[in-house]
């Protein structure tokens, strides 16, 4: 059972008084307190992390395994990444426009800007 007492694991994140980030025991947990983390899973083909969907564990060394088990069970993952989903911080999509609206008046960004030669056949 000493592998489920770790304290640490990598990537944890510390607790708020930056302290050792806290330990959660598999044993005595409710499981309805579990929190969520989304999972991150690259591929063997592919060279970065692809959202892979979400699951609820105790601590980080549960989500992946449950990750492991869930959505890598046909050996198409080479690295699986978890992050508890308090910690992610997303754009309003609503706000959208105001956000992106600079890269509109940055017309060297846009492929129509250049002018390619007949001989690029793959572009």
């Amino acid at each position: 059972m000493s592998f489920f007492r770790q304290a640490n694991y990598y990537g944890d994140i510390p607790d708020e008084a930056g302290g050792q980030p806290e330990e959660r025991s598999r044993t005595g947990v409710n499981e309805k307190n579990w929190p969520l983390w989304e999972v991150f899973i690259r591929s063997r083909q592919g060279l970065d992390h692809k959202h892979a969907g979400s699951l609820h564990a105790a601590d980080a060394a549960m989500a992946i395994e449950n990750a492991r088990d869930v959505y890598t069970r046909r050996m198409e993952g080479v690295s699986i990444w978890v992050v508890e989903s308090k910690y992610i911080h997303a754009s309003d999509p609503s706000e959208a426009a105001s956000l992106y609206d600079p890269a509109n008046d940055k017309i060297y960004r846009h492929p129509t800007f250049y002018d390619l030669p007949d001989e690029l056949s793959h572009m």
